[in-house]
């Protein structure tokens, strides 16, 4: 596949112990799961090997620790290809999520940031100039998201997830911003502060109110509702076109990493010369072909025959 613009992924990389049950516990129940595994995680490393896996050529940068579990949290990155020559070794231990997954494929996730938390302006700065499409999430402080903007010399590929505070010249310069329906409702927030306004399920008008508070381009997920593009037009009078695209139906057996996947994805195919919707659709067929397996990178399509 060609690979004419690289994709430079700026965030987390933490090592997943995920626990497969058949309910998750409630408020202070204790739950026996079926098995546990050991694999890389964290939204940016994840989002790295998707750009990967997709199609483009792709750096990561980010920190892990001196720690054992940083060959875990690299090593599928390195397999793939993905440039790590910028990921620094930090003296806080390598970042772990701690997943829970039902029977319905539904998750519960509590991270611990570890060496994430030292991805700061000093260290993204250090790290120079960011190449081609800039993928950022919520993972790293917004000291590193904002430094590592600033260093963008092509578009920016912003998933704020989790939502962190950003300033509003930070935010508008996401093209596209990525998330999905909650996330969306917190940035809205964050642009324009007003008394909580309920959707329900109006995510068109959402996608809208965001591009009329100047946002270039957005894509909200909507899980196995497929997602929304929205983007300004026509150009002169700012208005925004909003078009929803339907998932592909697939049985899901674990949806953990399946955002960062369609992130990844919908950078390297931005990357390779799609427009916005382009670049969607193909992301929710490679998100679709990964929740049909257990993990989040394991999970993640080596080849691209089935796209």
């Amino acid at each position: 596949m060609q690979q004419d613009i690289q994709v430079t992924i700026v965030g987390s990389s933490n090592v997943d112990i995920t626990a497969l049950m058949a309910r998750l516990p409630g408020p202070g129940e204790t739950v026996l799961a079926d098995s546990y595994q050991l694999s890389p995680g964290g939204k940016g490393a994840n989002q790295a090997l998707a750009a990967q896996l997709a199609g483009a050529a792709t750096e990561f940068v980010g920190a892990v620790g001196k720690d054992s579990h940083s060959e875990v949290a690299l090593g599928q990155l390195d397999e793939a290809g993905v440039k790590l020559d910028r990921v620094a070794r930090s003296s806080q231990p390598t970042g772990v999520a701690i997943i829970q997954v039902d029977s319905g494929a539904e998750n519960s996730i509590a991270v611990v940031s570890g060496a994430n938390s030292t991805v700061t302006d000093e260290v993204v700065k250090t790290a120079g100039e960011i190449d081609g499409i800039l993928v950022l999430q919520g993972e790293i402080p917004a000291s590193g998201i904002k430094a590592a903007m600033d260093a963008a010399t092509d578009r920016i590929v912003l998933n704020l997830a989790p939502v962190i505070e950003l300033d509003r010249d930070y935010l508008l310069k996401a093209n596209p911003l990525v998330v999905n329906e909650h996330e969306a409702e917190a940035v809205l927030q964050q642009l324009n502060p007003h008394p909580a306004r309920r959707f329900n399920g109006h995510y068109e008008w959402l996608a809208s109110m965001l591009i009329e508070e100047g946002i270039t381009s957005v894509v909200i997920t909507l899980g196995a509702n497929g997602c929304l593009v929205a983007d300004k037009f026509p150009a002169e009078n700012g208005g925004a076109q909003v078009r929803p695209l339907p998932a592909v139906k697939v049985r899901a057996v674990d949806t953990t990493g399946a955002g960062d996947a369609f992130t990844g994805a919908l950078a390297a195919r931005l990357a390779n010369g799609d427009d916005l919707a382009q670049a969607a659709e193909f992301a929710g067929k490679f998100a679709a072909l990964t929740v049909q397996a257990h993990g989040a990178q394991a999970s993640y399509p080596r080849s691209l025959e089935n796209l």
